[in-house]
């Protein structure tokens, strides 16, 4: 009797001091998966912001294994997996593929969404009330439809018919199609959808949408900002100004936006990961949050179309 008394409490030690460690562990360092869908500057610099505000709150307490998918959906449920399999602490998903992809991993990580547009459209929540109740929240760089209708409107008041060029396959860039067309209508214009399928069918669509439109709306689409360059060639050549849906694809291929700073929308992420990793925030209940906007020009498109734009715009940095 008195061996198995022995043992047990041996047992018990033992298993304390395991928990014991782990949970010093815990509270001493933390790995974070960074799941990036495709690098282009407005994501490179949201996740840029993210690593920089969790540094700062965490110093080097926190680590980062960041992984980019190059653009392909598949390859972010591999790095996602991966990242449940090494039991990451956090995964941080920048983009809407990226979301998507660690939403079908996990549902007990912490998952923080950035450069996510629309959160209730991207996980099919019907009934919205500004947080997931899941394992996920983040931040969004959503602009209101109505107000970005109102910048075009403000340049280009005399246009009759507007293109909305986005991918059909990112389900952010139809939701903010969606969400345009009738802000835009509201103003007058003929609307058409211009969609391609991935990079190889941007140049024949952006032409065919140029010579339909006297204006462009393309929304925080990612493969368009993989070929801005594209686009504006094909766009200036014709003569055809473009109104964006954030700063970064604006300086690529625009005219003008209603923009964010991605790297500050990264900041506010990273913020509510230290929340999460050291205060031992619910992320099932923190809202969704967003980062303020801006008017903004690109100048050199502007003077190569001849367009005037008004004082209240800032020039985009070159």
């Amino acid at each position: 009797m008195k061996k198995l008394i022995t043992m047990l409490l041996t047992l018990s030690l033992v298993f304390s001091f395991a928990a014991f460690g782990a949970s010093a562990y815990a509270a001493d360092s933390y790995t974070v998966g960074i799941c990036q869908l495709v690098q282009h500057p407005a994501l490179d610099a949201a996740t840029q912001g993210f690593k920089d505000a969790l540094t700062k709150a965490l110093g080097d307490k926190v680590s980062f294994v960041e992984q980019n998918a190059s653009g392909d959906s598949a390859t972010c449920a591999v790095i996602c997996n991966q990242f449940v399999s090494d039991d990451v602490d956090l995964i941080m998903a920048n983009a809407t593929p990226a979301l998507l992809a660690a939403q079908a991993a996990t549902n007990k990580i912490p998952v923080l969404g950035t450069s996510v547009t629309d959160y209730a459209s991207a996980l099919d929540i019907d009934d919205w009330k500004g947080s997931t109740g899941t394992n996920i929240s983040g931040t969004s760089d959503g602009v209101p439809a109505a107000e970005l209708a109102a910048v075009l409107n403000e340049l280009f008041p005399d246009a009759k018919n507007v293109g909305l060029l986005y991918c059909s396959g990112e389900p952010n860039s139809k939701f903010q199609a969606e969400e345009m067309r009738p802000a835009l209508e509201a103003f007058g214009y003929k609307v058409s959808d211009y969609t391609f399928a991935d990079s190889n069918d941007v140049a024949a669509v952006t032409n065919n949408a140029c010579d339909d439109c006297d204006v462009l709306y393309i929304p925080t689409d990612n493969t368009a900002a993989s070929n801005a360059e594209l686009i504006n060639n094909v766009a200036i050549a014709k003569k055809v100004p473009i109104v964006c849906g954030e700063e970064n694809l604006c300086s690529g291929c625009g005219v003008a936006t209603l923009s964010i700073s991605y790297y500050d929308l990264g900041t506010v992420t990273g913020e509510m990961a230290a929340k999460i990793l050291s205060e031992g925030a619910d992320v099932s209940t923190m809202e969704i949050e967003y980062a303020p906007f801006a008017k903004k020009f690109n100048k050199t498109n502007c003077d190569i179309l001849g367009i005037e734009v008004p004082e209240a715009y800032e020039a985009i940095a070159e």
